[in-house]
């Protein structure tokens, strides 16, 4: 049975007279990362505990694509590992009033689309009606586009008169737990050719043919760059098995914070910032802009995935923004074949600062208060009306810390 970690844990006023006990030592974080419930680098979810373990990490945030499944067996581990964990969600919403006028927010290839993320869910989760019937909806439509991809790839793989096939079954059973995404079908081409064809030089014959006359780039034992070349040459636009997303399956942004607040999480954007060459989207060149944007729509919440961006953009970032009050974790995402440490590095691939550091764990202290509050029936880091109490910030951070650092020594 299912059931809350913090079933054990002192009500607020025992916990927090407890305060004078607890240090504020700054704890290493990654909130933010996928698992094999939607597509992970990670086997299994145990992996990645055991790599936080080694790495001191001592909070770790699951964010899966469109589906909580992975709670339940992502809190075991954090009992036995006394790893803190978060509760988190993603998905993708339309804008359809920005794909109108060509903004593109978090998707720098399609406007209106928007990545958003549900921090500190209420576990166990309990969703009934319309809002159930929405998810439920969209991972049968993320699984529908996926169906429908593998029959293209089958056609064409017909055409090319190989003795290659794949059923939606075979492929989901084998390499997904709910959902079926286009990795994993990539995943299982890449392995089902090394089957078929045992010499490299074979490999390479078949991979022209199928990226219809274009020369692979990787060496056959590069499996993720493989992988990364099966998805732009077949299964992007463009390619032989591309089925686009119908833009009417997509919830609206309303609809995605509607599901987060209902599961008793806190709505947060996740920030693209930066590209390698140092440009922005459209919607977060501006911060002020951007920073008026969030607020109107009732968004207090942040997460970074700070490799991917330029040490002093991100610090300039994330600095404006904790200044204004917003709550600001960052993570890796592990949602490629690639597996990369669990510390959240930065895009040098070095350890972030220490000012850094302590805003991203301060960010967790309130997530992590945040699913303490509302487990005992107290008011959560949001009002009614969807607003956070941004005055209190201090308050569920100090909560936070505690919590956490209960968990970590008493579970």
């Amino acid at each position: 049975m299912e059931e809350s970690i913090f079933k054990k844990f002192p009500v607020p006023d025992v916990i927090m007279a407890d305060s004078v006990n607890v240090d504020n030592s700054v704890l290493q974080v990654n909130g933010h990362f996928h698992t094999p419930y939607s597509f992970s680098a990670f086997s299994e979810i145990r992996q990645a505990f055991d790599m936080a373990e080694r790495e001191k990490v001592e909070v770790l945030g699951i964010n899966d694509f469109y589906t909580m499944d992975g709670y339940r067996e992502f809190s075991e581990w954090a009992e036995i590992y006394k790893i803190f964990p978060l509760y988190n969600i993603e998905f993708m919403a339309l804008q359809k009033d920005l794909q109108r006028k060509g903004i593109r927010v978090n998707d720098p290839n399609n406007p209106g689309r928007t990545y958003f993320s549900g921090k500190g869910l209420k576990y166990p989760v309990t969703l009934s009606g319309s809002v159930l019937e929405r998810l439920q909806n969209v991972q049968k439509g993320s699984n529908s586009q996926t169906r429908e991809m593998l029959g293209k790839l089958n056609d064409f793989l017909k055409e090319l008169k190989v003795d290659i096939s794949f059923s939606f079954d075979e492929v989901k059973n084998k390499y997904a737990r709910n959902l079926l995404r286009e990795r994993h079908i990539a995943k299982a081409l890449r392995e089902k050719i090394t089957e078929v064809f045992s010499e490299e030089e074979d490999q390479k014959s078949f991979y022209f043919k199928l990226f219809s006359g274009k020369a692979v780039n990787s060496s056959m034992k590069d499996e993720v760059g493989l992988e990364n070349e099966i998805r732009s040459n077949l299964l992007k636009s463009g390619g032989k098995a591309f089925v686009a997303e119908d833009d009417q399956a997509f919830l609206s942004l309303e609809q995605v914070i509607e599901i987060i607040i209902k599961a008793g999480g806190i709505p947060c954007y996740p920030v693209l910032l930066d590209n390698s060459k140092g440009e922005y989207t459209d919607y977060e060149s501006d911060f002020d802009q951007l920073y008026k944007n969030l607020i109107s729509k009732k968004i207090y919440s942040l997460e970074l995935i700070p490799g991917r961006n330029h040490p002093e953009i991100l610090e300039k970032f994330v600095n404006f923004f904790n200044k204004k009050g917003f709550v600001i974790t960052f993570g890796t995402e592990h949602n490629t074949p690639r597996l990369d440490p669990v510390t959240v590095l930065d895009g040098n691939k070095k350890q972030l600062s220490d000012e850094m550091k302590k805003i991203s764990y301060e960010g967790a202290c309130v997530i992590a208060a945040h699913q303490y509050l509302v487990s005992k029936g107290e008011k959560g880091y949001l009002k009614k009306n969807g607003r956070a109490r941004v005055e209190e910030r201090n308050y569920y951070i100090n909560l936070g810390n505690i919590v956490i650092k209960h968990f970590i020594a008493e579970g």
